[in-house]
């Protein structure tokens, strides 16, 4: 059996293994298609492997979790190295997974395109815009998750950009958001917000939905035990068994959002981009996610301390919110 060391390598690596009762079959289809959506490469027949750090650890514990609502149970721990294969290896893992994601994707695009090409013909503008933004949607859920740069992805942006010329924007149509029973808010108000610390998207989106549209003046605590129970007066978000944390496909942006019972399509469309960048199941696929993503990705960078993050991202989302609502 292949041993787990804890020195000699570069890169650390983070595994899950995990049991599921045989029936019902549809619960092993979710764990395997969220494991695929967060890019984990199967080893050995026995585990799942992400590449070392916080995101991978929060990715197996949100699907650590959907194995326990399953019936079945799990582990996840950490390595520095993996005896009887090297990081080399490991690394060809995850890129032979996406150089087939991007093939396939190129391929796709390729015969879309042949079919006019052979017709002397172009697709309509609707026809046209759908297929790009269904393309492109793929593209960034695999460079979501394209952790060592896999070969392949420049051929598939430069396949789209020969098919932009096709395209238009897509009509944007309103979905109807149903609002939950709201919680007197006057409860939520003058409480300690309660998360784990190193926060990055849900948890920075989530505070500053707090301060802007529960509690102005709401006081925040960073804590490192993932078990941590709530103190008096102490409010619980994106934690295991928290007040508010992500329930059934909602992130917890999308459940405190939910609670504030609001029809405000701004907070809606922030809403789906938080799901997409937290869930990474490309649900929404709104394209202003990548770079959303990459702005919170420089505050992280940026800033160690979790009071200073909140800060930078209460800015961030005040801007991003007056874009989508209009403001001028």
């Amino acid at each position: 059996m292949t041993r787990l060391a804890t020195a000699g390598d570069e890169r650390s690596w983070c595994l899950f293994a995990f049991n599921l009762p045989a029936q019902p079959a549809y619960g092993r289809v979710k764990i395997w298609r969220r494991l695929q959506d967060v890019g984990a490469a199967s080893f050995k027949n026995a585990f799942y492997l992400l590449p070392g750090g916080e995101a991978a650890l929060e990715d197996f514990e949100w699907i650590l979790r959907d194995v326990r609502q399953a019936g079945g149970d799990g582990v996840i721990f950490t390595a520095t190295a993996v005896q009887g294969m090297s990081s080399d290896e490991l690394v060809a893992l995850f890129d032979a997974a996406r150089a087939e994601q991007y093939r396939e994707l190129a391929e796709s695009i390729a015969q879309f395109t042949a079919q006019f090409e052979r017709k002397r013909a172009r697709p309509t503008q609707g026809e046209g815009a759908a297929t790009l933004a269904r393309f492109r949607d793929r593209l960034t859920a695999i460079e979501a998750i394209d952790f060592f740069q896999a070969d392949g992805r420049e051929q598939v942006h430069a396949l789209l950009r020969a098919l932009e010329p096709h395209a238009a924007p897509p009509a944007q149509t309103d979905k109807e958001v149903s609002a939950m029973n709201v919680e007197n808010l006057d409860q939520l108000r003058g409480r300690t917000w309660v998360t784990r610390a190193n926060v990055h998207v849900d948890r920075m989106a989530s505070a500053w939905l707090i301060r802007r549209w529960i509690d102005s003046e709401a006081r925040f605590k960073f804590v490192t035990d993932r078990h941590y129970r709530a103190g008096s007066n102490e409010l619980r978000f994106d934690m295991y068994e928290a007040e508010f944390t992500h329930d059934g496909d909602r992130c917890t942006f999308e459940v405190l959002a939910a609670r504030l019972g609001r029809d405000d399509r701004a907070l809606a469309t922030i809403g789906e981009i938080v799901h997409d960048l937290d869930l990474k199941d490309q649900k929404f696929g709104r394209e202003e996610a990548a770079g959303v993503q990459q702005l919170l990705a420089g505050i992280v960078a940026r800033c160690a301390q979790d009071e200073e993050r909140l800060e930078r991202a209460y800015v961030l989302f005040d801007d991003l919110y007056s874009s989508f609502n209009g403001e001028r």
